[in-house]
This record gives C-alpha cells, structure tokens and sequence, in this order.
C-alpha cells in the first residue's frame, strides 16, 4: 500500500471547499441585491475525515494511493441547500454554465432515490486550484438538496454512525416513511412557491420601510440636537464685569 503524507495531501481540498463555499455564497448575496429569487438558502463543506476515506475506499474496493481522490470523488464536498424543489435544477444548470469548473459526472436521487430514501442531487466537478505549486484541478462532490432533504440526511447519518451502518430493519423502514412525507411535504410547498416567494419579498419590502422609518427618525434627532448645541445668530455678547 503507498504511504499517503495525508497533511499534505489533503490541503488542496480544505482550500477548495473554503473558495466553493465563498463563491456560492457569494453568488446568493448578489441575487439578493438584484432583489431576485435566489435558489441558494445556504452552503455548508467539508473534506472527508482520514476514517471516512479508508472505510469508503474499503467498501468499494479502491486501492489507498495518490489516485484515491478520483476514485472517492467526494473528499472535497459542498452542500447547497435550496427552499424548493424547483431551485434545485436551476442551481445545477447555473453549476453547469460556470467556466470555473467542469461537471463530469451527475446523479439524480431526486426522481430516483436511493433504496435507503435518501433524495438529492450530486454533481461531481473538476476544480482547477491555484496553489503556491501551481494549478492543480482535483474532484469536488456537489450536493444539492432541499431543506427536508438535508434534515433526513443529516438525521439518517447520524443514525449510521450510531449503529456502525447497520440500522436496525424497524428503525430503517421509519426512515423511509419519513423519507417520503418530507418529500410530499417538499412537493406541497413546491406547489405554493410562488405564493410564498411573494410572501417573503412582502416581507424583506416591510422590514427595509421600517428600517428606512427609524433611520429617519435618527437623522430628525441628530439634526435636532445639532440645532440646540450651535451658537444664536446676531447676539451682542455680554460686558464682563470685573473690579476697577
């Protein structure tokens, strides 16, 4: 087995999620200036622990070299959250229309999830680095999903970890019910999005109005203050009285 200097190794990945996670976040602040929807609800990364990386390579039988990043693919890993079901293919068209990285692969347990229920969409990318040796392009794993999603991810792991991957059968049929009522869930407010979309710019326009309001009021009281501390106009100063 070749010996991996995993400190350095892994740099390259801890420094492409922190870029990724900038640019997407970036990206959702922009649209919210431009007052448009954005697709993005937030972003979170990682780089897989030494553990998850051997106990992956075990189970699909990969060999642990200098390769084993292309074989995993998701030791650098973001995740985009999304309100809607809908956001979730407009964030991997604008994922494929950006000249920074290249999709080489796509996976949709979205319309086909997985045996587990698990639901999301992956995009595995190739991300040209700048690093003090010079460009290096490494494989990023992009997962996409809904808030629903992400919260039965998160509590299914959770639940792996606890039982070492063997969930109890009872335990792992709950979480697929669970798995299909957040969908359903996801498709009702799916359905109703564009009314809560206008809910919610109705009410980022109200807190921007009182904002406005109390800025004013601000600006009233500074100006107030301004007019009591300054000296009166056109008075004859008074004699100074003094001993002769």
């Amino acid at each position: 087995m070749q010996k991996i200097d995993w400190d350095n190794y892994l740099l390259p990945f801890e420094q492409a999620v922190e870029e990724l996670k900038v640019k997407f976040k970036n990206l959702r602040n922009e649209l919210k200036k431009r007052d448009e929807h954005t697709p993005i609800e937030f972003v979170t990364g990682r780089v897989k622990s030494l553990a998850s990386i051997y106990n992956k390579a075990k189970r699909l039988q990969v060999p642990i070299n200098e390769q084993i990043a292309w074989e995993l693919r998701d030791i650098a890993g973001i995740r985009v959250m999304c309100q809607f079901i809908d956001d979730i293919a407009v964030v991997t068209e604008m994922i494929r229309q950006r000249k920074d990285m290249t999709v080489f692969l796509e996976k949709d347990y979205v319309s086909k999830p997985k045996e587990s229920g698990y639901r999301g969409y992956h995009l595995s990318v190739e991300y040209p680095l700048m690093t003090a040796r010079g460009q290096l392009t490494i494989p990023v794993e992009i997962q996409i999903r809904t808030l629903g999603m992400n919260f039965w991810a998160t509590i299914e792991h959770s639940l792996n970890y606890k039982y070492e991957g063997v969930i109890p059968s009872d335990i792992r049929q709950r979480l697929i019910e669970a798995a299909k009522a957040s969908y359903k869930l996801d498709n009702e407010m799916n359905n109703i999005r564009e009314e809560i979309k206008e809910a919610q710019v109705a009410f980022t326009r109200k807190e921007e109005l009182e904002v406005d309001s109390l800025i004013g009021l601000v600006e009233l009281d500074l100006d107030a203050d301004d007019d009591e501390d300054a000296e009166p106009l056109n008075v004859e100063p008074k004699p100074i009285e003094g001993k002769d």
